[in-house]
């Protein structure tokens, strides 16, 4: 119970120093890029007036010292008050709030079919026998090794031009209800994930496979088939299932960039392409 509690203490800590590194770097670096007040109103082009100039200075403390900002940014943080959103009229977190789920599906559909696809390359590889099957898994390793390495925007806009724009198949945006929509979006963030959850789950496999359980059940009478489903399968899964945390947490980075390129709710990006709805950011 102690190591438990020790071991969420400094998950805990490193949390808060990873908040406190990115918050900090971000705050200089909005500073060093220019006047965080011209963003704020919309560009250079904006042409507001003294009057809204004054009152978008005063409601961000932006006519305090650069120290004074950057400590009650970090109490906001620290307070969880986002803010409101200048273009919105809204508060930070309701936008965010609002968005969410969108975003947490298209997630959890991605690392589910990461996962899928990960098992199925694993268990082909190790069922493959013959010259036949020696060629199939190196062009199933091949093709897991340019998946874990195949940037998302890149492969967003290959399956738009070709099952979209190309074949028809699917539609380009996902702005609607339809399941069809979130086919493109769900393949694009999923096949990065899957190449690389399969690399370890082929090599997981291959290492249970000569493991003295497996070895035992095959002394036992046990087939290939039952030993490779009843117990090398499942012990397999471990290290890909350890990394799931990690795949979904990258699952929902990658997700800005996607819903971007899709037009999809979820991003103040996609909500660009659109028209305003009144719930974007």
């Amino acid at each position: 119970m102690i190591a438990v509690l020790r071991w969420t203490t400094a998950k805990a800590a490193s949390a808060v120093v990873v908040v406190w590194i990115v918050a900090t770097l971000v705050f200089f670096a909005v500073r060093a890029s220019g006047d965080p007040l011209e963003a704020i109103l919309g560009g250079p082009g904006s042409q507001a007036g003294p009057e809204t100039i004054a009152a978008a200075t005063a409601r961000y403390g932006l006519d305090q010292p650069l120290v004074t900002q950057y400590l009650l940014q970090l109490r906001d943080i620290a307070t969880l008050q986002l803010g409101d959103s200048y273009a919105r009229r809204q508060p930070v977190a309701e936008l965010v709030i609002a968005q969410l789920p969108s975003t947490l599906l298209l997630a959890a559909l991605a690392l589910a079919l990461a996962w899928a696809l990960s098992i199925s390359g694993a268990l082909i590889q190790a069922v493959s026998r013959g010259v036949a099957g020696r060629a199939a898994a190196a062009v199933l390793r091949g093709c897991e090794i340019v998946a874990s390495v195949m940037p998302q925007f890149w492969l967003g806009a290959v399956l738009i031009m070709v099952f979209a724009a190309g074949l028809g198949w699917l539609p380009a945006t996902s702005t609607g209800t339809s399941p069809a929509s979130l086919v493109l979006p769900v393949v694009t963030l999923a096949v990065p994930i899957a190449g690389f959850l399969s690399q370890v789950s082929r090599d997981a496999l291959a290492e249970a496979d000569q493991a003295p359980f497996a070895i035992t059940a095959r002394a036992r009478g046990a087939s290939e088939t039952r030993v490779l489903l009843r117990h090398t399968l499942r012990h397999a899964a471990l290290p890909a299932l350890s990394l799931s945390g990690w795949a979904f947490g990258n699952l929902l980075s990658g997700a800005v960039v996607v819903e971007v390129l899709f037009a999809r709710p979820g991003s103040a990006g996609s909500c660009r392409m659109r028209p305003y709805n009144g719930t974007c950011p």
